[in-house]
């Protein structure tokens, strides 16, 4: 049985949800005149235009961002040019897009697509190219509200149907009232809407290599229900949202350094203190950097399935997402050098062209950060295979 949220309520989600089609023009028209905007694009763009005459720069990328706009009136025309530059960015820095699993899948079904995370962008851009290449709707993004430094970038993340994810909520109880509308919401687009949504299975990315489901995001999906329905199972919430993990698997990552140097500071017991816009940059090296092979694997969903706890689901959630995971060579490479668990090492399908590649790449970090790169791509070793075995601080 569905709940019984309104089917009229989604201005209550007005803060939170992606834009709407009727709100696409005006938004373009925004985004076209913006000069933070056309100043992001004028330095990536015209680089040696932009430090000598960045007035002219930034005019010309006005004139070209509204001559593209044209005719782009809805989020599915938005999508389409989104498309054509995933495929651009497959074509120069993907080796190989592997997709498993999604021809089992009901396309009739709205889905809560909950999956590993490893890059602030491109995880769910993968999951959602998936489903065009299929010919099956997009879907929604919880991103963090962290990322939502400046209007534009919000503007960009909800034109692409991107939703907020609390984080930066002052005191314990407007959070606790910000996860409850999140967990409403998720709910009212998955059982109202029709609309299937992606979610990272814990906030921030794995930068160790870890894959593991934060049982705060599980208990947050069965707040809303919780509330108005006490005495509901947990079995019966967990089933109305269809929940689908996904493995996304990644040969190499672009930005494998920048994460070394978190773990070497927290190893270190020092606070990383970001740099401004840094997750912006982040997410462009992710996109124009080299990611060799990538793998999508889309599990069994679970809505036949009984799980009377949030432990229960989070441990099958993990479980699908780890025998999912592609171990490339970059990680049995990684974990040969560190000299550990040689029990662990399969190296037949490993040649000498792995390896130097492998080996170009290695040359390339800090020497100070060496030990921290190698063990983001040996940990998912350890983690599917023997993950009694990991060090985890």
């Amino acid at each position: 049985m569905k709940s019984d949220i309104s089917e009229h309520a989604e201005n209550r989600f007005d803060a939170l949800r992606p834009y709407k089609d009727s709100e696409v023009p005006g938004v373009l028209k925004r985004l076209s005149h913006d000069d933070e905007f056309q100043a992001a694009i004028a330095r990536y763009q015209l680089p040696r235009l932009d430090a000598w005459a960045p007035w002219l720069a930034r005019a010309l990328v006005g004139v070209s961002l509204r001559r593209k706009m044209r005719g782009v009136n809805t989020i599915g025309d938005f999508q389409v040019h989104i498309a054509d530059y995933m495929r651009q960015m497959i074509d120069r820095t993907v080796d190989e897009l592997i997709i498993e699993g999604l021809d089992e899948l009901d396309p009739s079904k709205p889905r809560l697509f909950i999956s590993n995370h490893r890059d602030i962008s491109l995880d769910p851009a993968f999951v959602n190219l998936a489903l065009h290449f299929k010919g099956r709707d997009t879907v929604r993004i919880a991103i963090g509200d962290n990322l939502l430094e400046k209007p534009f970038v919000s503007a960009l993340m909800r034109l692409n149907k991107s939703f907020v994810v609390p984080r930066s909520s002052a005191g314990k109880r407007e959070m606790l009232k910000a996860f409850q509308l999140l967990s409403e919401y998720i709910q009212y687009s998955i059982q109202h809407d029709n609309h299937s949504i992606w979610l990272a299975q814990r906030q921030g990315r794995a930068k160790n290599g870890i894959d593991r489901t934060d049982p705060g995001i599980i208990k947050m999906l069965s707040m809303a229900e919780r509330s108005r329905q006490r005495d509901k199972p947990m079995a019966e919430i967990f089933a109305e949202l269809n929940i689908v993990p996904v493995s996304i698997s990644y040969e190499y990552d672009p930005c494998d350094i920048n994460k070394a140097r978190e773990l070497e500071a927290a190893a270190e017991g020092r606070e990383y203190r970001k740099q401004a816009f840094e997750d912006m940059r982040s997410i462009a090296a992710g996109i124009t950097g080299q990611k060799g092979r990538v793998k999508v694997r889309f599990g069994t969903a679970l809505d036949q399935h009984s799980f009377d706890s949030t432990d229960e689901l989070v441990k099958e959630i993990d479980r699908q997402v780890l025998s999912g995971y592609q171990l490339f060579p970059s990680h049995y490479l990684a974990l040969e050098m560190l000299g550990i668990h040689p029990q662990l090492l399969d190296m037949s399908g490993i040649t000498e062209k792995h390896r130097q590649r492998f080996n170009a790449r290695y040359a390339e970090v800090p020497e100070h950060l060496k030990n921290w790169w190698l063990h983001q791509y040996a940990n998912p070793v350890i983690n599917c295979k023997a993950p009694e075995l990991l060090e985890v601080g």
